[in-house]
């Protein structure tokens, strides 16, 4: 936090110590509350369901999936914290919703699978 007064954000001159891109609306940071939390939730659900699901001992193919969520998830936080860092533009942003959309579906995908909703 001592470094923060001493940040330019690439004005000439002075030191200014405002944010880099603006102050975050109330409505921008609910808007991120909720993506981000519904996100976290069905991240979660899918790891369990990996685990539990059809039986306790997993399937090595299960936990495969679940893996792979891991490790998608893991780029879109870096991602994220960059752009909270302000090593970002704002066009970014985009990018993560996209990012945590496409999550999402994975998610639904590998609970599909692990539910066996397609045996007929």
């Amino acid at each position: 936090m001592d470094d923060f007064a001493t940040r330019t954000y690439g004005t000439s001159g002075g030191l200014d110590n405002r944010p880099l891109f603006g102050e975050t609306s109330a409505r921008d940071r609910i808007i991120n509350l909720a993506v981000g939390g519904s996100t976290s939730l069905v991240v979660l659900v899918t790891i369990i369901s990996s685990f539990v699901f059809p039986s306790p001992p997993p399937r090595p193919l299960n936990i495969f999936f679940a893996v792979c969520i891991l490790l998608t998830c893991g780029s879109t936080i870096v991602l994220i914290f960059w752009y909270r860092q302000g090593d970002l533009e704002p066009k970014f942003r985009k990018l993560i919703y996209y990012m945590l959309a496409s999550i999402v579906l994975l998610c639904l995908c590998a609970n599909l699978y692990f539910h066996d909703v397609n045996k007929t």
